[in-house]
């Protein structure tokens, strides 16, 4: 039986259960380029 306090040492692919694209990085860079745009033009009006 395993000890509790032992780490528990399981892949990173077989943990995710899934595939993870790199699409975050992009919809971060969007999001935060719309939410500049939108304070800025707020600002103007």
């Amino acid at each position: 039986m395993a000890d509790q306090n032992d780490p528990l040492h399981i892949e990173t692919d077989r943990v995710r259960a899934g595939a993870t694209p790199h699409m975050t990085r992009y919809i971060l860079a969007i999001s935060l380029t719309l939410v500049i745009v939108i304070f800025a033009i707020y600002l103007l009006i």
